[in-house]
């Protein structure tokens, strides 16, 4: 019952609640395993680390979530673990804080260039208004931002990123938020994993220009939404500074309107709104689409490989 209440609050590894109950290894190990197998907890591996939290999508999941509902947080043993739970919590803040402070130089760098992030995130969430989100999945989740910004709005959510350091700060980030319903994964945006037709929003934020192969980020994107799902796209228009491609591993210097529309197209997707934010020297350019329903779902997402 304490790994399922610890489970309930935060993603943990297993040295962690070690840490946490003062229990060995071998005894942690084996209530997991049971746990698992139960289908109360969840278990998924980042990398060379193995984490565990309460299943939430399982048959069983409404009934892990009774039994911690059960448990009274004012108990003396569950209190004094949520203690350390809290020490583990800030532990990793201080982490991703100290990991954050080495790389704000770049961000910032990159944030001074185009408009405020709250002009882009405020069109975001107006386009997205009174539209009910089941399943949420952000594509190239870096700090977790947009998991702050509509996971309140969704069901479940999801961010994956290829970066461990970067999946800290985010998991830092929901955890701070109390955003219990969201979730991060190590994942590559070309092969997502994730079945097809699963997202009712999918979320491109500022990563497309890390990508070689753009296109075929947009078709696993359209394979993992629903027919009636959205998929946002927001990256810059096309410019001329070199520097991010110098000293920031941008692949691509920014995308013509027209260019992520027949990329698009190509999909089976068609467009719902577009945003343009001018700023100096970079625009930032806002896509929704969603899938046209007139057309059968692309059963060959890799195709178009080297776009």
């Amino acid at each position: 019952m304490r790994l399922l209440v610890l489970c309930g609050h935060a993603e943990l590894t297993v040295s962690e609640l070690i840490q946490i109950l003062g229990q060995s290894q071998p005894r942690v190990s084996r209530h997991l395993k049971l746990l698992c197998e139960a289908g109360l907890l969840d278990r998924f591996q980042e990398g060379s680390w193995v984490f565990y939290r309460l299943a939430n999508r399982s048959g069983t999941s409404l009934l892990a979530r009774y039994l911690v509902d059960l448990v009274p947080e004012n108990d003396p043993i569950v209190a004094r673990d949520l203690e350390r739970l809290n020490a583990v919590k800030q532990t990793r803040m201080d982490a991703a804080t100290s990991y954050f402070k080495e790389n704000a130089r770049n961000w910032n760098q990159i944030r001074s260039m185009h408009v405020d992030e709250a002009e882009v995130e405020a069109k975001i969430l107006a386009s997205l208004e009174n539209r009910s989100i089941t399943d949420f999945l952000d594509i190239g989740t870096g700090t977790g931002r947009m998991l702050e910004l509509i996971g309140p709005r969704a069901e479940f959510a999801v961010g994956i990123d290829t970066s461990r350091e970067m999946l800290a700060f985010a998991r830092a980030a929901i955890e701070k938020a109390d955003l219990r319903n969201c979730q991060v994964r190590l994942g590559d945006m070309y092969t997502l994993p994730f079945a097809n037709g699963s997202q009712d929003l999918v979320m491109i934020h500022q990563v497309l220009h890390y990508a070689d192969r753009p296109k075929i980020v947009i078709s696993e994107a359209k394979r993992v939404l629903r027919p009636d799902g959205l998929l946002v796209i927001v990256d810059f228009a096309p410019h001329h500074e070199e520097s991010l491609r110098d000293k920031h591993a941008h692949q691509q210097m920014g995308f013509d309107v027209e260019q992520i529309w027949t990329w698009c197209r190509d999909q089976g997707l068609e467009p719902k709104a577009q945003h343009i934010l001018k700023g100096d020297p970079l625009t930032v350019n806002i896509w929704i689409v969603g899938p046209n329903s007139s057309q059968k779902t692309n059963e060959n997402p890799s195709s178009g490989a080297g776009q």
